[in-house]
């Protein structure tokens, strides 16, 4: 439920991505007649048999898959053990070049896959390891197999990773009003604003496409916030590509919070989203 509301507090599309999205939607057949032009952000949910071929795209005359469907959108893993190990290992060069090629023997074609990963899991089979409100009972070798379904070098390419505990009852009788979509979408407009104007020369839209040359630009950090940053790193046994994506999520964290620099919170915050997988995933 969650993972279905992202797409509704996502930046609104400029006319280029729209085209974009269109573009591909309309190779892979999936437009509809009455609607000749995608307005909304694509949210993608493939149940975990799929294949790789309709993961990523292919067939004998290639065709776009999953990850470029969900272009400049969402695509979203539920129960991410469950997927076949050897296609979620595909993903890991698409996160990263936001684009997949697709050879045959007639012809090399590359699609566009700029999207946003989403998955949900459990931390073992029965769904209570590390719960304080049930039992877990699972054996021990049971939860390292489940956890391990998932490697470390994909896991290491998730920016944020958040454990989300049992909701108690006395939650779900609060009847205060929250947030809405609506308003969140503001903020987060604003801030995709913000980014636009500050890469129009680069021709990138968001913080999530800067490269090593620009981050050391715009994501530059005082010295008490790179100790901060170190003594984690140190700590946490994060990687290179681990600190990157730190400064990236809290250049975002800084721009949501209407801050010209990156400041100590928000690599603080930013950190904070990336210790999951040293408490599920110690080795």
């Amino acid at each position: 439920m969650m993972a279905k509301r992202i797409p509704t507090i996502l930046p609104d599309l400029t006319f280029n991505e729209a085209l974009e999205i269109t573009k591909i939607h309309s190779i892979a057949e999936t437009l509809s007649q009455d609607k000749p032009i995608i307005t909304n952000r694509p949210f993608r949910a493939p149940h975990h048999t799929i294949s790789v071929t309709s993961l990523v795209g292919g067939g004998q005359i290639p065709k776009p898959g999953e990850i470029s469907l969900a272009h400049y959108g969402v695509l979203f893993l539920d129960e991410l053990p469950e997927f076949n190990k050897k296609t979620l290992e595909v993903l890991r060069g698409p996160l990263e070049d936001k684009k997949i090629t697709i050879s045959r023997v007639n012809a090399s074609l590359t699609y566009p896959c700029n999207f946003m990963l989403v998955a949900s899991m459990n931390p073992c089979p029965c769904g209570y390891y590390g719960s304080k409100e049930k039992e877990c009972t699972c054996l021990p070798d049971a939860i390292t197999r489940y956890i391990n379904k998932i490697s470390g070098p994909l896991l290491d390419r998730i920016d944020i990773q958040v454990e989300v505990n049992q909701v108690k009852y006395r939650n779900l009788e609060d009847t205060r009003p929250a947030e809405s979509s609506h308003e969140i979408r503001e903020r987060v407009n604003k801030a995709r604003k913000l980014q636009q104007k500050r890469y129009k020369e680069y021709g990138i839209y968001s913080n999530s496409e800067l490269t090593q040359k620009l981050i050391n630009e715009y994501c530059k950090i005082d010295s008490k916030t790179s100790k901060l940053l170190e003594d984690a790193f140190n700590k946490l046994g994060f990687s290179a590509r681990a600190y990157n994506r730190i400064l990236k999520v809290a250049r975002t964290i800084a721009d949501l919070d209407d801050k010209q620099n990156i400041e100590l919170k928000h690599v603080a915050e930013a950190i904070q989203y990336r210790n999951l997988d040293k408490k599920y995933w110690k080795n």
